[in-house]
């Protein structure tokens, strides 16, 4: 096992570079999981505390304050304007309605506006001007139709806010917050595997290296075997930390996921494109230098294009033209429609494998292109 000790001699050499990039890939899977938490928030509907200073009493003016406690908290306010302004700056109330008498006649077939008053510099304003304005148009349309005060009223009051009930038997009601610990794998994968098996054939590609192996009591094929089995076992030792990671993070929301073996067969899908990435370009890199530039320019180019570091719903119907000619856009892909369905539909299901289809047929095509190129260079040489 002489060849094995040496791959894996090498590969201890970079344990400080694939700790960097372990620790660089879980500070971004929490950083972006934890903005992702605060951005769902900021879509709540809110509500405010509303002071209503009532100098009609009619049953439209009353509809009005129903109408707006149907979305916020409405507190009755006397039609005095300095106490109307210390509740205001006090922030005991956010907004104030001002109705006036003759309400009816004034502002729904009038065209006098509505008195109202907002804490400056908000957009709760415009939030509430939007249902005042939505009450006084349905308001308006009931009585040119001929209904009286009290029949719009009525008919006011029963138009309620719609409630949605969403269908969790495949939709996702909330994104998984394992979706973006797997959207950051492939740049883990490209950018740690690039290096490290790049350097390992960097080191046994030198002259004195070739050979000293060629001298050796061991068989060429033995060599490779033992190789082989060093880069399969430390690959394999790498997939296996992640998703153990991954398990122990998310625990039961994970692993009880009906998708959680189609994570693993979409990981272990781009596992091998940049295994297969990382020996191309450990095998066009003539020295450690030019390794470093192939790698960050791969790893970044890709992650970038493909929807790791940019979600593939803000990239431009342009870019994903080219981005489609990368496999981690296959990945991303497919990762997203995990993320979107508890339970893939038939349809979802399909684009799900086409998607793992193209990766794997991308890796495949990476591994004869290096096979092709060694041999052009072993027939050169």
């Amino acid at each position: 096992m002489t060849v094995f000790k040496g791959y894996m001699k090498v590969i201890r050499q970079n344990r400080w570079l694939i700790l960097l990039y372990v620790a660089i890939f879980f500070a971004c899977t929490i950083l972006m999981q934890s903005m992702a938490g605060k951005t769902e928030k900021s879509y709540q509907a809110e509500s405010l505390k509303i002071g209503v200073a009532d100098e009609d009493g009619g049953p439209l003016a009353q509809a009005l304050q129903s109408w707006l406690g149907n979305f916020h908290e409405v507190i009755p306010l006397e039609n005095r304007i300095s106490d109307m302004q210390e509740k205001l700056f006090y922030r005991e109330v956010e907004y104030i309605v001002r109705i006036p008498e003759n309400f009816s006649q004034k502002c729904i077939k009038g065209k006098e506006k509505l008195l109202v008053t907002s804490v400056p510099e908000t957009y709760s304003g415009i939030y509430v001007d939007q249902q005042i304005n939505s009450f006084l148009n349905n308001a308006k349309t009931y009585l040119a139709a001929g209904f009286t005060q009290e029949e719009a009223a009525a008919a006011l009051s029963e138009r309620v806010p719609v409630k949605v009930t969403l269908d969790k038997s495949s939709g996702m009601t909330k994104t998984p917050g394992f979706l973006y610990y797997f959207r950051y794998l492939p740049y883990l994968f490209l950018a740690l595997f690039g290096f490290v098996a790049g350097n390992i054939l960097i080191v046994f590609s030198k002259k004195d290296v070739k050979n000293r192996m060629r001298a050796a009591p061991v068989s060429a094929k033995r060599q490779s075997l033992e190789g082989l089995l060093s880069m399969t076992f430390c690959g394999g030792a790498l997939f296996l930390f992640v998703i153990a990671a991954a398990v122990l993070y998310y625990g039961k929301d994970l692993y009880g996921s009906r998708n959680f073996g189609l994570y693993l067969l979409n990981t272990l899908a781009v596992f091998f494109v940049s295994m297969s990435v990382a020996y191309l370009a450990g095998s066009l890199a003539p020295n450690k230098d030019a390794l470093t530039g192939i790698v960050n320019i791969v790893s970044l180019g890709m992650c970038f294009l493909g929807g790791v570091f940019v979600p593939l719903e803000y990239i431009s119907k342009n870019v994903k033209t080219v981005s489609q000619f990368l496999p981690v856009y296959w990945y991303e892909t497919a990762n997203d429609l995990l993320g979107e369905f508890d339970i893939l539909t038939e349809t979802a299901r399909l684009q799900f494998f086409q998607a793992v289809g193209i990766q794997i047929i991308f890796g495949t095509a990476l591994v004869c292109v290096t096979l092709a190129l060694g041999k052009y260079r072993q027939a050169e040489g």
